[in-house]
């Protein structure tokens, strides 16, 4: 079997590896063990106090303190319910030397009331703290864009003679700390963040998945020449689709250098509630699938302990036994560092330029009425004899055996299957869904458009042609595979490699799972394969009756989480940690209340200055804590008004977006 070839697009273009010259060596551009087949990726294990992060270990579920490090009982307190919570690895933030000698209390404090959970303190901008710490706690976290940089946003051109003393400047800043780490046993996670790139990063690299990786490569670099190994790598962003792709890129070029660190997961400043899940499932989800990551921290707008059960159920559906082997592509036909989406003809509203759809499944309903449409964005008033539709509100809903007797929204197309259709094929906006066997027969077919189902094995050469052939159809992608989601993307690389432009909806039943399941499980099918840039719409089924509300916005969480479609505001909202100058969960609570309705405005909302300025550059605005009591407001990233007392800074920020000219009313 010929070689997987991947495309890389690196700062200076794209460009093309020649395959290797067999199967045995590193694949070009690979950064999994397979894509089609379940495999976690091995690392070394690096064990932080008694508990192993990589290697044969599980993988880890870690979260962060919230309380000032200086309070010292409340730490201690907040921790053991992390703990009883099932954290396996408590960080805690220390800002300064004040916070890192405290650390010693707090662990004497939680090592006497019998718990051997390790400790971990997040480090900034002080190294001092980080080397006091690092003789404290088993493991330090460095954030490579600011522990020896300062943040400028100072756009100059570096010579190679410049940026190699700019190297060296690093490498003697960071010295020391390496050096104390290695003489007391202590970890270290070298943990890149996309909104606090250096200017150095910045101004050679870009804001790209190529300058986080070379941004923590210059700091692992002087951890290897120190014989010094102890290390984890992070990779985070807010934005899914460059989180993921860093990830692959950082995995990418260690495979290449024949290195093997373990890989901490997780999406900054995912946000809260249904909105934080689905993000956070759908990047951490993404890589999981692909056997990527030894710990994972979900980072939600929540106190701590609610971040475990939902870190906890994205790990356990890891390792996947269970699943049906599925056989590998010849050829991968997309590149896994960038996001370009597949190239499929227009059909109505489907494929093309369209964003994807979202499909309702209401086949499962005893009877369809106008009430049935309300969980799916249609409201019907009775008095005005006309609809409302919400922003999302779905654009097919799938009715089964049923038929309609009321007009519908014209919006709103409805699929049925095939023998309901043909009785109903004169109603307008009322469409079949065929079965793989029965597109092959020949069967009745809407003139315009027709939905055809088919998984592993229907969609075989024979139904791609003539899905090739076909202007009309839309595919239908179902799987019943435990892995689904690389037996879904094995399905699409077989279309694309065919020449097929059909226009692919993803199709998945989910049944026997919670409220919190469901969402979870969803966004990591689902969300993985829209990042990539493969499908045209979504289609969840849900055997729970009374849940269609659920799975209309799961949906749509899915689609807006990978950027693409957006159907409402955007939180970027950090989960808050000992740093925080403001409550976050009360200023969100607030923020989402009077900005909800702006779809399509992204905000971000920080607690503190460490990854606020960066993250701005991916809000249009920025809601940042500076002070006790006082905010910053920034129109991406870019400083708009200072010191603003919290009590005024939602008005404040109001009045900024209006001033941006993104404000509309509310309805």
């Amino acid at each position: 079997m010929a070689p997987e070839v991947w495309l890389v697009r690196a700062a200076a273009g794209p460009y093309l590896r020649a395959p290797m010259a067999t199967d045995t060596l590193i694949k070009p551009f690979a950064y999994c063990p397979s894509l089609t087949q379940y495999e976690r990726w091995q690392t070394r294990t690096v064990m932080v106090g008694d508990v192993g992060i990589g290697g044969a270990n599980p993988i880890r579920v870690q979260s962060m303190t919230t309380t000032d490090t200086m309070d010292t009982a409340a730490t201690v307190a907040q921790s053991i319910r992390m703990i009883q919570a099932g954290c396996e690895i408590v960080r805690i933030t220390a800002p300064s030397k004040d916070e890192a000698e405290n650390l010693a209390e707090i662990k004497k404090q939680l090592r006497a009331k019998g718990y051997r959970t390790p400790l971990v303190a997040d480090i900034h901008f002080t190294p001092n703290a980080a080397e006091i710490a690092a003789r404290i706690v088993e493991k330090v976290r460095v954030n490579p864009g600011n522990y020896a940089d300062k943040k400028k946003f100072d756009v100059r051109e570096y010579t190679d003679a410049q940026y190699d003393e700019e190297i060296e400047r690093i490498r003697k800043r960071f010295l020391p700390l390496v050096k104390i780490c290695k003489e007391h046993g202590t970890a270290m996670r070298i943990g890149t963040n996309h909104g606090s790139l250096s200017d150095r990063i910045l101004n050679r690299y870009g804001d790209t998945p190529l300058g986080m990786v070379e941004s923590a490569f210059e700091f692992l670099r002087v951890c290897r020449e120190e014989n010094y190994h102890d290390v984890v790598l992070s990779m985070k962003a807010s934005n899914t689709q460059v989180m993921v792709q860093a990830y692959r890129l950082l995995v990418h070029r260690m495979m290449e250098l024949g290195w093997d660190y373990p890989l901490h997961l997780g999406v900054t400043e995912a946000g809260d509630g249904e909105d934080g899940r689905i993000k956070s499932a759908v990047g951490i989800g993404a890589l999981l699938e692909d056997g990527l990551g030894d710990t994972i921290r979900v980072s939600l707008t929540e106190e701590p302990e609610a971040e475990i059960p939902v870190a906890q159920e994205l790990v356990a559906r890891y390792p996947r036994k269970e699943h049906t082997h599925i056989l590998s592509p010849v050829k991968v036909p997309v590149d896994p560092f960038s996001y370009t989406r597949r190239h499929t003809r227009g059909q109505l509203n489907i494929g093309a330029r369209h964003v994807p759809v979202v499909v309702g499944d209401l086949s499962r309903k005893p009877a369809i009425t106008q009430a049935t449409l309300f969980s799916w964005g249609y409201r019907y008033s009775v008095p005005n004899d006309k609809w409302n539709i919400a922003d999302q509100a779905c654009d097919y809903a799938y009715i089964g055996r049923h038929s309609i007797n009321f007009h519908i929204p014209g919006t709103l197309g409805m699929v049925q299957d095939h023998g309901t259709w043909l009785k109903d094929r004169a109603k307008e906006r009322h469409y079949p869904l065929i079965t793989a066997n029965d597109y092959r027969a020949g069967v009745a077919q809407h003139r315009d458009l027709n939905f055809v189902r088919a998984g592993f094995p229907e969609l075989d050469s024979t139904l791609i042609e003539k899905l090739r052939e076909d202007a009309t159809s839309v595919l239908v992608v179902e799987t019943a595979n435990a892995h689904g989601m690389a037996e879904q993307r094995r399905l699409l690389f077989e279309l694309m490699n065919a020449g097929c432009e059909v226009p692919v909806i993803f199709h998945r039943n989910y049944a026997d799972l919670s409220r919190e399941q469901l969402v979870l499980h969803a966004s990591t099918d689902i969300g993985a394969l829209f990042l990539d840039g493969l499908g045209d719409g979504i289609f969840l089924s849900d055997a729970e009756p009374g849940r269609d509300d659920l799975e209309c916005r799961t949906a749509f969480g899915i689609l807006q989480a990978t950027r693409t479609r957006i159907s409402k505001t955007e939180y970027i909202s950090c989960p808050s940690c000992g740093r925080t100058q403001f409550d976050l969960q009360d200023t969100t609570a607030r923020i989402r209340a009077r900005t909800s309705h702006l779809k399509g405005v992204k905000i971000g909302i920080m607690g503190c200055i460490v990854n606020g300025p960066g993250e701005m550059a991916d809000a249009d605005y920025g809601y940042v804590g500076t002070g006790v009591g006082v905010i910053t407001l920034y129109k991406e990233k870019v400083v708009v008004k200072r010191n603003i007392p919290s009590e005024n800074a939602v008005d404040e920020l109001i009045a900024l977006i209006k001033d941006g000219g993104d404000w509309v009313e509310p309805e």
